[in-house]
């Protein structure tokens, strides 16, 4: 996330309650956006675990 209070973590670690937000009041225009609602769409309908296999993947990349 490029800014505000989840600043520098990922899309996917963001909670339920701040894409919720999001959803009430717009999502940011672009990739970003599209990103966030995405999210929003996996987390609300219970979806997380096909995240997964990205998760540590890219997890596995940043740690080295």
């Amino acid at each position: 996330m490029p800014f505000g209070k989840y600043k520098d973590r990922f899309v996917t670690d963001l909670p339920v309650h701040y894409l919720e937000w999001f959803q009430r009041e717009g999502f940011p225009p672009g990739k970003l956006g599209q990103q966030l609602s995405t999210m929003y769409e996996i987390k609300t309908n219970g979806l997380e675990d096909i995240l997964d296999p990205i998760k540590k993947k890219y997890r596995w990349n940043r740690l080295q």
